[in-house]
């Protein structure tokens, strides 16, 4: 009888063994950044199966900093999958990722600022993440001059380095003669 216990329990550890090492097979990790160390913006996704599986936003206006980490099925973010687009709901606002060959477009809708940042406002717009390319693209997210809560108030243009002219949506502008 333990005998056969004992071959079970083999025969589980090994399909359990292979099912993780499949999951990793089909893993995949983008990572891009936009800008210079103190007023920059990264994230980190990881694929499975080309869809995202979690994600990690980061973003820093010296000395304020954003971060927001989500996780597929393992958080209080709510998930849903409609053709190439995903959306997360979290408490406050709403995330699409739409995917695209070689490309994770994620939508920052109405995201609540003081939750993941510890300031008033909302996050808004958009960050475009490619395989291959160490850069991301940001629209309406960092745009110096936004009003409290709002995005998309003023076109940014793209200074040198690749980052726009910008603040996170929802936080003040930080005067010239303020910055380090």
């Amino acid at each position: 009888m333990s005998s056969k216990r004992a071959i079970c329990c083999a025969v589980l550890m090994a399909c359990t063994v292979s099912t993780v090492a499949d999951a990793k097979k089909n893993e995949e990790v983008l990572t891009c950044r936009l800008g210079p160390e103190d007023r920059h913006a990264r994230i980190a996704v990881v694929l499975v199966g080309g869809k995202t599986d979690s994600f990690a936003y980061y973003s820093k206006w010296k000395p304020r900093t954003c971060s927001i980490y989500l996780q597929r099925n393992r958080d209080k973010s709510k998930w849903s999958d409609k053709g190439n687009v995903t959306t997360v709901n979290v408490e406050r606002g709403s995330f699409l990722i739409e995917h695209k060959k070689g490309e994770y477009h994620f939508v920052f809708r109405d995201i609540d600022r003081q939750r993941y940042c510890g300031m008033d406002g909302q996050i808004n717009g958009s960050l475009t993440i490619r395989k291959d390319s160490e850069q991301c693209e940001l629209a309406g997210i960092m745009e110096e001059g936004t009003k409290l809560g709002q995005a998309w108030a003023k076109p940014g243009k793209q200074a040198e380095g690749g980052m726009s002219d910008a603040v996170p949506a929802g936080q003040s502008v930080i005067p010239t003669g303020a910055r380090d």
